[in-house]
């Protein structure tokens, strides 16, 4: 199974509230409170997205937290990076140095392929559209005749 980290669902969980109103300025605080999320964390995860530039953050008494960009242009593969590092599936397709197969191995840009696609998708995908409603998938109809035959 495929699984990101706590630390990357909280990661959305917070910035798809701060996309909500993404002029506003967050404190750490604020966000832990509406989010159910525990101070500490919400911390670490807001020092993070501050270090991958997704997040500014501004020092003093009326400081906080500000989305960099515009939630339209935040990806969801740019927010996975910013906790997990690189988007890979394989160990040999993040780093050829911990494999020892690597050179005689012929899928290996198979894997790849199926790294770079699972990374447009999530390129594809951006914070806004994460905190707009979900939409049903479209029902897909088959003429009874094609059954048939």
């Amino acid at each position: 199974m495929l699984k990101l980290s706590k630390l990357t669902d909280y990661a959305t969980v917070i910035l798809s509230h701060m996309a909500k109103d993404p002029q506003h300025m967050y404190a750490s605080q604020e966000i832990a409170e509406v989010t159910g999320i525990g101070q500490p964390t919400v911390s670490k995860v807001l020092k993070i997205l501050v270090k991958a530039k997704v997040l500014t953050s501004i020092r003093g008494a009326k400081g906080g937290y500000l989305l960099a960009r515009a939630p339209d242009a935040i990806t969801v593969a740019t927010i996975i990076t910013a906790l997990e590092g690189p988007i890979a599936l394989t160990e040999c397709t993040a780093s050829h140095q911990n494999c020892e197969q690597a050179s005689g191995c012929e899928i290996q840009g198979n894997w790849g392929l199926i790294n770079q696609k699972i990374f447009n998708t999530l390129e594809s995908v951006t914070l806004a559209d994460m905190i707009a409603p979900a939409k049903q998938p479209t029902e897909i109809l088959i003429p009874v005749s094609i059954l048939y035959r």
